[in-house]
């Protein structure tokens, strides 16, 4: 498997138990596994937090939000809190959530685990994506043995605290990855967003507050408490801390999924890391990090990959989904696809979307 061709810069946190058959919960313990919600159930939860904020980690799914946000739901709530993970992998070119829960799928449950400590939540809600239907077995079991060691439901490690874990598929839609839309899917609702204010994080799941989290922003949360923030924040680079999963597709000799430090030179990534464009072809540009995140061209690549570095570079970081695209590609017909595939995911629910499929001819195509 390409993930599994590993480069010398590459630092693996999140990837560091692939291959090692930490789906079984006693290699997962092995391995480190569940040391650090032990050792956050004797934190309090806003050493929880500030660990995860100081440390730099923001949210691997796209947005980028440093996940210290985890602060901005009330303390006290009359309602049930949520923690919810994003696992719906559904951008182009994103393919790193699955290599998670098919190798590290106890990870994404600790990390859960610990978010619902800093919050006061009791129960979490893993979502993953629709078509991933062979992983729904793996999170299945991986949750069934959590249960079976007593480290979920009542009295979790014996602590007098009760923690319940839930999984969901998704039917297929790639509206439903935002995380507005996936809170009406999973309450059994038509996938679309919801108006806000109010935001998730007062009024969530079921109106309750709610921490939505992707599924390898949660992975990263157990190396952290474990390691401590000075630790994971300097593997990367100012307000970003740590390692990214990068998926390079597109034309390259080597794609795969590699970790590397946040900040990581783009044009080192395309040509040394992903060994450069097959058959002597020349770059033409680049998606830097999902389909819906604007191309850089070939001057533009000598720069860090990071939020901050991208967004001024006019584009997006976005869910580390790298394309590259050769100069035997026409880039009319490439942005055309594009448009092709979210014409047809739309979830017609804003009027741009709504209203530029009977305006535009091209979307017709």
């Amino acid at each position: 498997m390409a993930y599994l061709v590993s480069h010398p810069d590459e630092v693996r946190v999140v990837a560091k138990r692939f291959g090692m058959g930490a789906t079984n919960i006693d290699r997962y313990l092995e391995l480190d596994g569940y040391k650090a919600v032990r050792k956050a159930l004797g934190m309090q939860p806003d050493a929880i937090i500030n660990e995860v904020k100081n440390s730099g980690l923001r949210g691997r799914g796209g947005a980028g939000f440093n996940t210290g946000k985890w602060s901005f739901g009330p303390k006290v709530s009359p309602k049930p809190k949520y923690i919810l993970c994003n696992g719906d992998e559904s951008e182009p070119g994103t393919c790193k959530d699955r290599l998670i829960f098919e190798h590290d799928p106890h990870a994404v449950i600790e990390g859960a685990m610990i978010a619902g400590l800093a919050v006061g939540a009791k129960s979490a809600y893993i979502y993953i994506r629709g078509e991933y239907r062979y992983l729904l077995e793996i999170m299945q079991k991986a949750i069934a043995d959590a249960y079976a060691k007593g480290f979920a439901g009542k009295n979790i490690f014996g602590s007098g605290r009760d923690f319940d874990l839930y999984w969901h598929g998704g039917a297929g839609a790639y509206e439903v990855g935002e995380e507005s839309a996936l809170m009406e899917s999973l309450e059994g609702k038509r996938g679309v967003p919801r108006i806000r204010p109010p935001f998730p994080a007062v009024v969530g799941l079921w109106g309750g507050p709610t921490v939505i989290n992707n599924a390898e922003t949660l992975a990263s949360v157990p190396h952290i408490i474990l390691g401590g923030a000075e630790w994971f924040a300097g593997l990367g680079t100012p307000k970003n801390g740590g390692t990214r999963l990068f998926c390079l597709s597109g034309h390259l000799n080597k794609p795969g999924v590699y970790e590397l430090p946040m900040g990581y030179n783009l044009k080192k990534m395309i040509y040394d890391v992903g060994g450069g464009i097959p058959n002597g072809r020349k770059l033409k540009a680049v998606v830097p990090g999902g389909s819906s995140c604007p191309l850089l061209t070939t001057d533009e690549i000598d720069l860090a990959m990071d939020f901050d570095t991208l967004m001024k570079a006019g584009s997006m970081l976005g869910s580390g989904g790298l394309v590259v695209v050769d100069d035997s590609t026409c880039m009319v017909k490439f942005a055309l696809r594009i448009m092709k595939f979210y014409r047809h995911e739309s979830c017609g629910w804003c009027i741009p979307c709504r209203v530029m499929p009977q305006r535009c001819p091209r979307f017709r195509l």
